[in-house]
């Protein structure tokens, strides 16, 4: 009398089906990791705006308070934004030390794609000046404030230039 052995491994259907399920998942799931991905780029975004906002405002205090100089027609913001990084002389310190505003410029993460990180002539912020308007913000003596030059949406439908 013969037995029928059991079948070790599995049968083609079985593999397909696996396969098939496998494929549905990934495909769900694909389009979430995406999203996931530009709400990380996004709020980096908005941590780096106001990492250099304060930065500027930082300066304009000192500069108000006299520990920067300024001149008598100056708005008192800073002139770029890599004295922010290089700092400047403390006027009412006896020692004369200098004024870090920032250890670094913060890089635009929705411009990190369009330059390369050790370019450092490539534009990665737009800047506007005390003078210019917030709807048509424009460079001129000093930095007021900062925005972002990608030309993206964001998530919340707002352009990133406007946030």
């Amino acid at each position: 009398m013969k037995f029928a052995t059991p079948s070790c491994g599995f049968s083609f259907i079985e593999l397909i089906i696996t396969l098939a399920i496998v494929a549905i998942l990934a495909s769900v799931t694909m389009p979430l990791a995406s999203v996931v991905a530009q709400r990380n780029k996004e709020s980096e975004l908005r941590h780096n705006l106001r990492q250099l906002r304060e930065a500027i405002d930082a300066y304009k205090k000192a500069s108000d308070e006299g520990r920067v100089k300024k001149e008598n027609d100056d708005t008192g913001y800073p002139p770029d934004l890599n004295i922010l990084v290089e700092g400047t002389e403390d006027l009412k310190d006896i020692d004369k030390k200098k004024i870090k505003f920032l250890r670094r410029i913060p890089i635009d993460p929705m411009q990190s794609d369009r330059y390369a990180s050790d370019d450092s002539d490539a534009p990665q912020w737009g800047l506007r000046s005390y003078e210019s308007t917030p709807d048509r913000p424009s460079t001129g003596q000093d930095v007021y404030d900062i925005y972002s030059l990608s030309t993206q949406i964001g998530t919340n439908g707002i352009p990133y230039a406007q946030w």
